[in-house]
């Protein structure tokens, strides 16, 4: 241990009689710094929770890749489209699918709803770890007529619950004067809920077989292919083969593509939080110049002392630039802590609950990355650095022979 981090650890570590207010000085400064700290590492930490909590959300409801046509009318030779894209690299799974406006009645209720027809055990998505009530079933049931799976929302409107009989009235475009709707009646087997509104307000899951009477939809046609890969990671890969091997009027669209809107709100979340709650860390950084030259002030006449027993410039400075760090590393620490205590508190206890309509979940996730406090405790000590090296400067330049008769 060289004697300028001795003597400086002794000026954090005590204080003089009489010197309450530099005390006072000190611990405010490693508040600030403590309180930016722990501010920017929860929010960092709340912000890439939602952002995993709703791409989770996202991409266990939606397709990772859509196959659709640009015109009105269905895909002709589906199943053989199907076939092709079953074939290509990077593709887990493809099914047919059948979408179409309609209306969903249960007693005296009545909503408009999109109609959407998959393979009778189920789509190719992870809606049936989102089910709240009953079961993912849309199978022939017991009453002989086929199950039906609704959003909870969607299901409160109706006020439907399992075992519930659902009737839906479709037409199949701009139907001719005089023509009436293909009416069916399901069994409502299973409610799902996501806590986004668009997903569980407005769509209705039947098998194929029963949509394609309801929509008219002939053998081997299908509104849209949905496809499933088998990582995630590969999805805008898949997309753009898929994208460049269809002929128009075809055309593939990606889940990120889709739901543009919410991933770029999630990433402008992500990219505005740091800088805005970093300025708190910048403001504790700076207020460190006070408390320093405050240490300085207090130390004059040792520092006079220091000097006449042969103490060079760079040794004082070297002295109240590593007081500095002193005060940054104990308030890092210290924040560390509060943020590592709120990720704990949360987890176990969700002490912030949030507003599902607006934020798509009912309480604040936190999601800790390890990359995060290594950003914020490097970016802290060398804000810490640069605050205290100007009093540290200012104490090193100070003439020996005054500052020995200060206070005299």
């Amino acid at each position: 241990m060289n004697a300028e981090w001795f003597i400086a650890r002794r000026y954090f570590s005590s204080s003089r009689k009489g010197s309450s207010f530099l005390s006072f000085i000190k611990i405010m400064a490693v508040t600030g710094v403590a309180v930016g700290a722990a501010g920017l590492l929860i929010a960092l930490s709340i912000v890439h929770g939602f952002k995993s909590t709703i791409q989770e959300k996202i991409l266990g409801f939606g397709n990772h890749i859509t196959v659709s046509t640009y015109t009105s009318n269905p895909i002709s030779q589906a199943d053989t489209l199907l076939t092709f894209i079953e074939g290509r690299d990077g593709v887990d799974a493809a099914q047919l699918a059948i979408m179409g406006q309609g209306m969903v009645q249960a007693r005296d209720f009545v909503e408009g709803s999109l109609i959407k027809g998959v393979q009778e055990e189920g789509d190719l998505s992870d809606l049936h770890t989102y089910i709240s009530a009953g079961r993912y079933d849309l199978t022939v049931q017991e009453s002989g007529r086929p199950g039906i799976v609704l959003g909870q929302r969607l299901a409160r409107t109706l006020s439907a619950s399992p075992g519930s009989t659902i009737t839906l009235y479709t037409v199949r475009g701009s139907p001719p004067a005089g023509q009436f709707p293909e009416i069916m009646q399901f069994t409502l087997t299973g409610v799902y809920h996501t806590g986004i509104d668009m997903f569980d307000d407005g769509l209705a899951l039947i098998a194929f077989e029963p949509a394609s009477r309801l929509f008219s939809v002939p053998e081997g046609v299908a509104d849209q292919i949905d496809v499933r890969v088998s990582e995630l990671s590969m999805i805008n890969t898949v997309h753009a083969e898929l994208h460049n091997s269809l002929m128009f009027p075809l055309y593939a669209e990606s889940i990120y593509q889709t739901y543009s809107n919410i991933f770029a709100w999630i990433d402008l979340q992500e990219q505005t939080i740091p800088f805005v709650i970093g300025v708190m860390i910048i403001v504790a950084a700076f207020n460190l110049i006070g408390a320093v030259l405050m240490m300085v002030l207090e130390r004059t006449r040792d520092i006079g002392i220091l000097k006449t027993m042969g103490a060079t410039d760079r040794g004082i400075r070297s002295i109240f630039l590593y007081e500095g760090l002193f005060v940054g590393a104990v308030g890092l620490i210290i924040g560390i802590a509060i943020s590592l205590f709120f990720y704990w508190l949360q987890g176990t206890y969700e002490v912030i609950p949030l507003s599902e309509d607006n934020y798509y979940m009912s309480t604040a996730p936190v999601e800790p990355h390890l990359l995060d406090f290594v950003i914020v405790s490097v970016a802290t000590m060398a804000l810490c650095a640069f605050a205290s090296f100007f009093p540290a400067y200012t104490a090193s330049k100070t003439d020996p022979l005054r500052v020995i008769q200060f206070g005299r």
